[in-house]
C-alpha cells in the first residue's frame, strides 16, 4: 500500500478549514496607496480627511475673491469664474433634488458684466435663494448679494459702494463716457429693483466724497446696510438656513394658498 506524506496544498484563496468559505482578502498596496492619496487630496483641498455626505435639499455656492470676467487674472488671485457659476445655476434650476440656493459672499468685486450676469441669473431662478455677506460684499458684489430672494449680512461685514472704474486703454471721446454712464445706470437700476433702497439714497452713497481715501463712494457696515434697505436682515448661517427652508416650504404651496 502506498502512502503520501506530502501535505495537501489548497488552491490560493481557499480556507483549508472550510473550503466553501473563501479567505478574507487583504487590500493590495495599490488600493491602500490610492486611499491615502484621496485623504491627502481632501486635506489639501478642504482641510479635512473626509467629505460630509449628508443629503440636503440646499445647494451652497460661494462668491469669493475677485469676480473674473473675460480676462484671466493672475494665478495668485482668488477668483470666482462666471463660466463656472453659470452652468451650476442652470443645473440647480433643473435638478429636482435641489429646492433652494444658499449664497455665501466674501468678494472684493470684479468684472461688472460678469457680476451682473451672475446676479441676473440668480434673480431669475424659480427656486428660492438666500445670500449671506460674510467679511465683505464690495463693488459688483452688491448686486449679487441683493439678487437673492432674501439677503443677510453679518454685523462685522462691510459693503463698499463706488462708481464703475475702467482699466486699460480708454478712448477720450464722449461716446466712451456715455457707455460708462449707461453701464452705471444698469447697476443702479438692478440694485434699486432688487432691494428696498431708494435710487436717490443709492446715488448719494455712490458719489459720496471724503469717505474713501482713494475713491468716491461709501463703505457701508452691516447694520447700516440693513438700515438703508440694501440688505434685508442682520444674521448668519443659522438664520439664513431657517429662512431658506421657510421660503422652500412657501414655494411648494399652491399659488392660491401662499400668504
Amino acid at each position: 500500500m502506498l502512502t503520501n506524506d506530502n501535505p495537501v496544498v489548497e488552491p490560493p484563496g481557499v480556507n483549508p478549514e472550510n473550503p466553501n468559505q473563501p479567505l478574507p482578502t487583504t487590500p493590495s498596496k495599490r488600493s491602500v496607496k490610492a486611499k491615502k492619496n484621496d485623504a491627502l487630496d481632501n486635506i489639501q483641498e478642504l482641510g479635512t480627511t473626509e467629505i460630509p455626505t449628508a443629503k440636503t435639499n440646499i445647494h451652497v455656492m460661494t462668491i469669493i475673491g475677485q469676480v473674473e470676467g473675460h480676462m484671466v487674472l493672475p494665478p495668485q488671485n482668488k477668483t470666482t469664474k462666471y463660466e463656472h457659476i453659470m452652468p451650476q445655476l442652470v443645473a440647480i434650476e433643473q435638478s429636482p433634488e435641489i429646492e433652494g440656493l444658499l449664497l455665501l459672499l466674501n468678494t472684493v468685486g470684479g468684472d461688472v458684466e460678469a457680476g451682473l450676469a451672475i446676479a441676473e441669473m440668480i434673480s431669475s431662478m424659480s427656486k428660492p435663494s438666500v445670500s449671506i455677506v460674510l467679511g465683505g460684499g464690495h463693488s459688483i458684489g452688491v448686486p449679487i448679494a441683493v439678487s437673492a430672494t432674501y439677503s443677510f449680512i453679518v454685523e462685522s461685514a462691510t459693503m463698499t459702494i463706488h462708481p464703475i472704474r475702467l482699466t486699460g486703454l480708454v478712448i477720450g471721446a464722449p461716446s466712451s463716457f456715455d457707455y460708462l454712464e449707461k453701464m452705471q445706470d444698469r447697476v443702479n437700476k438692478f440694485v434699486a429693483d432688487h432691494s428696498t433702497i431708494s435710487e436717490s439714497k443709492w446715488k448719494e452713497l455712490l458719489f459720496k466724497m471724503g469717505e474713501l481715501s482713494r475713491d468716491i463712494g461709501t463703505s457701508v457696515a452691516g447694520k447700516d446696510a440693513v438700515r438703508y434697505g440694501l440688505i434685508n436682515e442682520i444674521g448668519g448661517l443659522s438664520q439664513a438656513q431657517n429662512k431658506l427652508q421657510e421660503l422652500i416650504k412657501a414655494n411648494k404651496m399652491p399659488k392660491g394658498l401662499k400668504q
